[in-house]
Parts: structure tokens; C-alpha cells; sequence
């Protein structure tokens, strides 16, 4: 799968919000199926593992068979590829933005407040 296969089954993954859900939940831990199911009652099971299959292949899931019990683990590598490649250059590039943009309000605000003072100063 390519890289861009790979990031539209992500996004898609997170797009849903029952998804988005289970994986606040998984981040705490792993949980077994029936208490994924126990924590969404307004799903039924089969939707439960639909939604955890869509998980599973955007490889935000890892699952473990223990017997008859399936243990689902929260893979975040996915998320922090997709920190490296948008969130993090582009919060440097706000930051420096904003950075630049407080270094010009300052510049313009010193010479303001220089002839305030020398205003004041021939006032008195």
C-alpha cells in the first residue's frame, strides 16, 4: 500500500466518530471486543467489529487472540506519522508566523510610545 493508500484509510479511520471514540479508549489500554461492546450499548457487536476492522486496517489496531477472547491494542505510530508529516510543520509554521507578526506589532508600538514620552516630557 502507498503512503497516500495508507493516509486515506487513516483519515478515513479517524473520520467516523464511534472510531475516534474507541480509540480514546484504546489509548487507555487495551480491551477485550465485549468491553469495547460494554462501553458503546448503543452499538450492536457486529458494528462494534466493523468499525474495529476499519481500525485494524488503517493499522490503528493490533489485535491478540487469547483464546476465544480478541484483545485489541492501540497502534498510535499511525498518528504520530501523521504529527510528523502535517501538525508539526505546520505548528512551526504558525508559530514562526505569529513570532514574526509580535516582532512588527513591537517595532511599531516602540516609536509610538518614544513620542508619547516626549510628549509628556515638554507637557510638564
Amino acid at each position: 500500500m502507498s503512503t497516500d493508500d495508507e493516509d486515506d484509510a487513516l483519515f478515513k479511520a479517524l473520520g467516523h466518530r464511534t472510531r475516534r471514540r474507541m480509540v480514546d479508549v484504546l489509548k487507555g489500554g487495551p480491551r477485550t471486543t465485549g468491553m469495547l461492546c460494554e462501553l458503546l450499548p448503543e452499538l450492536d457487536r457486529c458494528t462494534v467489529m466493523q468499525h474495529l476492522n476499519v481500525l485494524e486496517e488503517a493499522g490503528l489496531v493490533i489485535v491478540e487472540r487469547r483464546g476465544r477472547e480478541r484483545w485489541n491494542h492501540l497502534d498510535a505510530l499511525p498518528i504520530h506519522g501523521i504529527h510528523e508529516r502535517w501538525i508539526g510543520p505546520y505548528a512551526a509554521y504558525a508559530a514562526a508566523m505569529l513570532s514574526r507578526l509580535k516582532q512588527m506589532s513591537e517595532a511599531e508600538v516602540e516609536p509610538a510610545l518614544a513620542a508619547k514620552d516626549r510628549e509628556d516630557a515638554g507637557g510638564a
